[in-house]
């Protein structure tokens, strides 16, 4: 910004003139003074309440540490045992005391001195590392620790002042400091006959100061300082929420709060795993890339920007963040700073369900045109996205109605050069979302999304799970990207070391889990809630055994043939969950894999009372899925009865805190994407998940078989690099799988060995939920 210049002569004259030039820009300094340091006493407030929070919570984890444990932390040999003599019995108790306290212990010595003071900093900055900052909210809906309702309410503050003075700040902090020595230069001025009485060189520096104060004039008009100044002032004036109030605030908008957090104290959130576990040269091509975040509507997170650089920086890449951390706003920040760029359409490929998530989402959080090229209106918004440009939406059906671009070569320039205006007007990015869905390369589908991947410089692939069961399904994504990538590696994936398959996909595939770079997110507490069938669940069971049906045999223990009047075994202690979840004021999500099951606890809960909303099934219109969500969610304590095929994917459900399984499901990433539904950004109540199982049968087989498939997805797919696993390990399909669950129980149970007939069904073809 250009400073006015000192002048020899002011055009201004000493006296009522100058007086008034002079107060007013005393006054504006001194307004703008007490906002600068406002903002600045929020942050510093912030700041201290952190230290002051880490000083807690190292004593806290350090006071669980004898002092005689402290010699592990040191190659020395430290005479700790002096140190205890003289009364300190743990590490709490040695925090703050200097070298020199020790060093005067009889036997202690200097280097012991100094080696357990060393110590016990490492351990602090260890027990804050490990033990980050989180903030969440109690059964009465109350910010726990006590302490962090005074951050919270700091935080509040800095969020609604900072949008109007740190925009702005470079010129507040000039006026001040040239402004505010010009007003006490020009002082004299204020009285003309004092001008007289001065000295020369007295008399130049106030005609100098006067000539820059009329010169500010005109720029404070320029930048409309007093209007930014007053602007500040009105919103410092309004007070801030408290109380239930203010815990409201932080239930809706947690993510803004730590995002505030982290400006303020870039370490106070923990250190953030954004990277994914890449090498090292390509962490730093990316984080050395450029992104233009200004046609976005939000504020993201380090982790968020990371993965849009690593889109933008790498060009074709599989995006594998685990549920709730929102892929779907690094993909917008990819789009936003290609349009920035100069690209003009991007088209979103996802499934029907999710059409109007994608459209509510581009609208609330980008500045970027929408059309939904689906449905009756398909046509219409076809000819105005081709024509107008923006973020074309369509499903993998849909995708067969979108013209091709022409055939070009689908490597994107990432030199840095400008684009030519040919290339802006193709298809900037192509993103397909739940891309778990195109890994079958057979499939009508995925060759229509290959086809369309091939003519594009740029695809991003989304998939919290490109791995079900087997690992040929990730590769299949990969190829996806990059035709040829995988063929130097075998199919069993368990012969090839986790170096050369990390080597080979670094540069495609990037996976960060909650437990890495969301700290504010509480932890989920999961737990299995076995019951014991009763007689006529017993005796329907083991006909369903007797019959090969895997399907009957997963809904024995809810559907027995009437004649008792107690309910199932498994409905009995959803009720009772269910009933304990709304009387502490938590809403709770119930899944099932089948239609029948739904409908049994959707009568149960509303015969005992509560509010409940569903079932929501594949048979839901999606327009009234949405109106569903939106119903379950303006409810206070509520139940929303959901397929779990359907409620697991796709929907923001963090409004709940319990989620009940009524069934295993045979396949692990079902299950995860369910509780992800309200495991995720904005939950700031820990999530419990209950399990329902029936001891002894088919619940149990079921858990024994997948509990291998779960660990070859850890190992091999959750953090975005492969270990050594057994061949067998990773080769069964849900066919297979039913074979060997239904086998294992008829065995059980004396039925004899199983015939072969059961169809050797795809995944697709076995039998539909009941």
């Amino acid at each position: 910004m250009a400073l006015p210049a000192p002048a020899l002569r002011s055009p201004v004259r000493p006296g009522p003139e100058a007086r008034a030039l002079v107060d007013r820009h005393t006054a504006l300094v001194t307004q703008v003074r007490a906002v600068v340091d406002h903002l600045d006493g929020v942050a510093m407030a912030v700041t201290s309440w952190v230290r002051a929070d880490e000083r807690r919570r190292a004593r806290e984890e350090l006071s669980h540490v004898p002092v005689g444990r402290l010699g592990v932390t040191t190659d020395r040999n430290l005479r700790l045992t002096a140190v205890q003599t003289a009364g300190y019995t743990t590490a709490a108790d040695l925090l703050g005391v200097d070298a020199a306290t020790l060093d005067a212990i009889p036997g202690v010595g200097e280097a012991t001195a100094r080696g357990v003071v060393a110590a016990v900093d490492q351990l602090a900055k260890a027990a804050v590392t490990l033990r980050p900052l989180r903030i969440t909210l109690d059964r009465a809906g109350l910010p726990e620790p006590r302490e962090a309702r005074d951050l919270l309410a700091l935080l509040r503050r800095f969020q609604r002042v900072s949008p109007l003075v740190t925009p702005h700040r470079q010129l507040l902090d000039d006026y001040l400091r040239f402004a505010g020595q010009a007003t006490h230069d020009a002082a004299p001025a204020r009285h003309a006959a004092r001008m007289l009485l001065t000295l020369p060189r007295t008399r130049r520096r106030t005609h100098a100061a006067l000539a820059q104060l009329h010169d500010w004039d005109q720029l404070l008009v320029a930048h409309d300082l007093p209007g930014i100044v007053a602007r500040a002032e009105a919103e410092i004036a309004v007070p801030d929420p408290h109380g239930i109030a203010l815990a409201d605030e932080y239930a809706r908008r947690s993510a803004e709060y730590y995002t505030a957090l982290q400006r303020i104290v870039p370490h106070a959130a923990g250190a953030l795993a954004t990277r994914g576990l890449l090498p090292a040269d390509l962490v730093a091509r990316v984080d050395a890339h450029p992104l233009d975040t200004t046609l976005l509507k939000v504020s993201l997170r380090g982790y968020q920007e990371f993965g849009a650089r690593f889109t933008l920086e790498q060009g074709r890449v599989l995006l594998g963040d685990e549920m709730g951390l929102g892929k779907t706003v690094q993909a917008l920040a990819t789009i936003a700073h290609l349009a920035a760029d100069g690209h003009r359409r991007f088209l979103v490929v996802c499934p029907a369900s999710l059409l109007a998530n994608w459209e509510h989402e581009v609208r609330g959080r980008s500045a970027l045109a929408v059309h939904r090229i689906h449905g009756s209106g398909r046509a219409d918004a076809l000819a105005a996205w081709e024509r107008d440009g923006g973020v074309g939406l369509t499903t993998f059906e849909g995708l067969a109605h979108v013209p091709l671009d022409p055939l070009a070569h689908p490597t994107p320039d990432l030199s840095g050069t400008p684009a030519a205006p040919a290339d802006l007007a193709r298809v900037g990015l192509l993103v397909v979302d739940e891309a778990q869905q195109v890994k079958n390369p057979k499939a009508a589908r995925s060759r229509l999304v290959a086809a369309w991947a091939q003519r594009c410089a740029r695809v991003l692939l989304m998939s919290g799970t490109p791995m079900d069961n087997r690992l040929e399904d990730f590769l299949a994504l990969v190829e996806l990207l990059h035709p040829g990538l995988s063929e130097p590696m075998p199919r069993h994936l368990g012969l090839v070391g986790p170096e050369a398959f990390r080597s080979a996909v670094a540069h495609v595939y990037l996976r960060r889990n909650q437990s890495d770079v969301l700290v504010e997110l509480p932890g989920v507490v999961a737990s299995d809630d076995w019951v014991e069938l009763r007689a006529p669940e017993e005796t329907h069971y083991r006909a369903a055994v007797a019959s090969g049906n895997l399907m009957a045999m997963r809904q024995a223990a809810w559907h027995a043939p009437g004649g008792t009047d107690a309910p199932p075994a498994k409905l009995d202690r959803l009720l009772e969950l269910v009933d304990e979840a709304l009387d502490e004021g938590h809403s709770v999500l119930v899944f099932s894999y089948f239609r029948a099951t739904l409908d049994l606890v959707a009568q149960a809960l509303a015969e005992r009372g509560a509010t409940v909303h569903g079932p929501l099934t594949g048979d839901v219109p999606v327009a009234r899925r949405g109106e569903l969500v939106d119903a379950f969610t303006a409810d206070d304590a509520a139940v929303l009865v959901a397929q779990i095929s359907v409620g697991g994917a796709g929907l923001n459900l963090q409004v709940a805190s319990v989620v009940v399984l009524c069934e295993p499901q045979l396949t692990p990433s079902l299950e995860d994407q369910a509780v992800a539904r309200a495991h995720r950004m904005g939950q700031v109540r820990p999530v419990r998940v209950h399990r329902l199982l029936g001891a002894d049968g088919v619940d149990e087989r079921i858990v024994e078989i997948l509990e291998g498939k779960r660990e070859v997805f850890d190992d091999y797919v959750r953090v975005s690099s492969l270990a050594q696993a057994a061949v067998g390990s990773v080769d069964a399909a849900r066919g297979d799988l039913a074979r060997e669950v239904v086998a294992a129980e008829q065995a059980r149970l004396g039925y004899g060995p199983w015939w072969d007939e059961l169809d050797s069904a795809a995944p697709d073809e076995l039998p539909a939920p009941g």
